[in-house]
């Protein structure tokens, strides 16, 4: 079964300007099959939020999402650091 993406539109907009990836980009992160889902415990509050962590054009995407209805809803994306290094460090990468 194929998953299901949503997002905002406004937020879109404002994540391309900001960290120069588009939504519709992000959810080829979860097309990785080693890529690495983790709950984002530092911003759940009233919802559980998740980050996948995956590789995308050769470098490995960060993308924070939850899940509504059965949907998943992309709310930001970014090639951060910090998720590069979680998802080496779960795939076993040296470099």
């Amino acid at each position: 079964m194929t998953p299901q993406f949503e997002w905002d539109y406004s937020k879109d907009v404002i994540n391309r300007l900001k960290h120069g990836v588009p939504f519709s980009m992000a959810q080829l992160a979860f097309a990785d099959p080693k890529r690495v889902v983790a709950e984002d415990v530092a911003h759940s509050k009233s919802e559980q939020r998740y980050f996948c962590f995956g590789m995308v054009n050769g470098e490995i995407l960060s993308v924070r999402f939850t899940y509504r209805n059965g949907i998943i809803r992309i709310f930001g994306a970014g090639y951060w650091r910090k998720g590069k290094a979680i998802y080496e460090r779960e795939n076993q990468i040296h470099r």
